[in-house]
């Protein structure tokens, strides 16, 4: 872990906070382009015909979006570009949304607790059995990188490991709603941020020995964010979940699900803070060093897994050179 720079991020903040926010809201004002009612018709086809199948109908959605998203499209191609170190081709990009949508679709098997289907490979699963068996309770903080539906099903093979997820109603709404519709059974248990009891809750379930997870990629335009390197260039990040986890002394533990071709995922937790001990600089200075390593962490994992990158909106700072190539598709 890196040792900690000389500004922390509330410093850090008050130089980029505003264009930051900006970029990093941008997110929230996407449409949704999932409907209950369609699910529903491919969960009925799918178990129908089965995953392989059924799979064949994912390459005219993944069209679909390539020629009616452009901004999302503009968006994908700019990271490719970063990632894979050269301009990014639509051939680049068509790989990318049609990843995002297999790991939608292996969701209908997933949620209804079809694992039979996947092999699902645990790398740092000892790290977690730890955790679990010290009975501390901790932070699991990802990002949009992979799916978060098969990590769910991995925590279901711990012994004795109860997980729940911080997220804003709105969002936790729309998931539990799309859930539903495959698996009423399989809702996530949610904490609902922003209301006046969230922390409350968060904190009695860390105390009962329960994981609690966040992502921590996007943010609300009125929430702190700072800006870190990320693929060659600032990226705005939120400072929340990571204060949170410094304010209730839990241990933090980088988690990511990444598909990996055929019916592959691989899981990765990885230690990323200890909040519960005292480093030298106080704590601010340990919410800088756990954000940069965090970044860290993701920049290799988007670098190991590069279309599993679920983030389709202007992510950096500065425009991309690919942009007017981008523009031209």
């Amino acid at each position: 872990m890196s040792s900690p720079p000389s500004t922390h991020p509330d410093s850090t903040t008050t130089q980029t906070e505003a264009g930051a926010r900006k970029r990093s809201a941008q997110w929230t004002r996407n449409p949704e382009r999932s409907n209950i009612w369609a699910l529903r018709a491919m969960t009925r086809l799918s178990f129908a015909i089965g995953r392989k199948l059924s799979r064949a109908v994912l390459y005219p959605i993944t069209a679909y979006f390539m020629l009616f998203a452009p901004s999302a499209r503009r968006a994908s191609l700019d990271y490719l570009r970063r990632v894979l170190g050269h301009k990014a081709s639509p051939l680049d990009g068509f790989r990318q949304v049609f990843t995002f949508a297999t790991t939608i679709h292996d969701r209908i098997f997933l949620v209804s607790d079809r694992f039979d289907l996947f092999d699902i490979r645990v790398h740092g699963g000892e790290l977690m059995r730890e955790l679990l068996d010290q009975k501390r309770g901790a932070f699991l903080i990802g990002a949009h990188l992979g799916s978060f539906e098969v990590l769910s099903s991995v925590g279901r093979q711990f012994a004795g490991m109860r997980a729940s997820m911080l997220m804003y109603e709105e969002n936790a709404a729309k998931i539990n709603a799309t859930i539903a519709a495959i698996n009423p059974n399989a809702m996530l248990d949610i904490i609902p941020m922003g209301h006046v009891d969230s922390m409350l809750v968060a904190g009695q379930r860390l105390d009962e020995g329960q994981m609690v997870g966040l992502l921590a990629d996007r943010t609300p335009a009125d929430e702190t964010t700072v800006e870190l390197p990320f693929l060659g260039a600032p990226a705005p990040f939120p400072v929340g979940p990571f204060r949170l986890a410094a304010l209730m002394r839990r241990p933090v533990i980088f988690m990511t699900a990444t598909y990996s071709g055929d019916n592959v995922y691989d899981v990765y937790f990885e230690q990323l803070a200890d909040f519960s001990v005292e480093a030298e600089g106080g704590r601010a200075a340990m919410v800088d060093t756990a954000m940069r390593q965090y970044v860290a962490l993701l920049e290799k994992h988007c670098r190991r897994a590069p279309y599993n990158w679920f983030n389709f909106f202007p992510f950096w700072s500065e425009k991309s050179d690919n942009d007017l190539f981008c523009e031209n598709l």
